[in-house]
């Protein structure tokens, strides 16, 4: 029997919100808000289910935003962002004003509310992009970086993290139990959008080629789907987490784009060949975290290697193309 809690996800349609939804779903009623440019929840079965409430709509309307919000919601996710390197270069200003403003939306509508004394938690999502071009394994304490205005990539990221900073204000000012977290590179099935993993999965099932930009000697640690459900659950249930910023990643995932593509490509017992094309934006070229803050705080362990991950990514993907 579920607790009969509610709870309220902006972005929940995507990728990391349906994996969440699927986690939550016996325990919540969950309300999802979402523009549902990236539906990932639509094929899983649950749109349907009498525990979920799906609003289109976008977070930069912030009436539709705060009319949305259950007066009685026990936790709030903040999901919704414009994502993906492509996306975000063609789209900066709304890159921006979805990441930022949006946020600022949502902390105002709980605040009207008066949620923010009862909330029992409230999770932001931000990026590991905060630590720019070279993050070797980055904690929590490592300097965020801002990148020179100008390239579009870096909306994002100054995006996200004005997201953190607003979020963790409140916490401070208005007593919000607010925890930030920082996905580093997740991948498993039901992935939407430009991850190099899906795209490489869904490619080397066709036997089609695998494009990567520039020589593939960039460096990514790969964490799986359920991880960082897991990294989500101890957020949401620690009161630790109140008030912290969280690295949720695998390190032992490491490998180079190169390394990856030639990886799925066996697994997957694929015949597709790897091509390189120019890389015309600025690329990350490192990022490993570190992630003993979670571990020690949280208790979080990630479980699934590379292999193990990508083998069943593959499969789901497999079984739907």
């Amino acid at each position: 029997m579920g607790t009969g809690k509610k709870m309220f996800i902006t972005g929940g349609a995507g990728f990391i919100g349906t994996a969440l939804i699927k986690r939550f779903i016996d325990d919540y009623r969950v309300v999802v808000y979402d523009n549902l440019s990236r539906n990932s929840l639509r094929e899983t079965g649950l749109w349907n289910h009498p525990h979920l409430k799906v609003v289109q709509g976008d977070v930069l309307d912030f009436d539709s935003l705060k009319g949305s919000i259950p007066p009685d919601t026990d936790m709030v996710l903040n999901m919704a962002a414009v994502a993906g390197v492509d996306t975000v270069i063609q789209n900066p200003v709304r890159t921006m004003e979805v990441n930022a403003i949006g946020t600022y939306h949502l902390m105002k509508a709980l605040k009207e509310l008066k949620l923010l004394p009862n909330l029992e938690r409230l999770i932001n999502f931000s990026t590991s992009e905060v630590f720019g071009i070279n993050a070797f394994r980055v904690d929590e304490k490592s300097s965020t970086n801002l990148q020179p205005v100008g390239e579009a990539r870096w909306t994002y990221s100054v995006s996200k993290l004005a997201g953190e900073h607003l979020t963790h204000g409140y916490h401070k000012q208005f007593g919000l139990r607010a925890v930030n977290v920082r996905p580093f590179n997740i991948y498993g099935p039901g992935q939407v959008g430009e991850g190099a993993i899906h795209h490489f999965v869904v490619r080397a099932i066709k036997n089609e080629p695998l494009i990567i930009h520039g020589e593939g000697d960039q460096i990514r640690s790969w964490c799986y789907i359920d991880d960082m459900i897991d990294g989500l659950l101890l957020c949401s249930e620690k009161r630790e987490a109140i008030g912290e910023v969280f690295n949720i990643g695998n390190p032992k995932g490491t490998i180079t784009i190169l390394w990856l593509a030639e990886k799925v490509i066996q697994l997957a017992g694929s015949s597709s060949r790897i091509v390189h094309v120019a890389k015309n934006y600025v690329d990350v070229e490192l990022r490993i975290p570190s992630i003993e803050k979670a571990k020690e705080l949280l208790g979080f362990q990630p479980r699934v290697d590379l292999n193990e991950g990508i083998r069943r990514t593959i499969e789901w993907y497999r079984g739907r193309i």
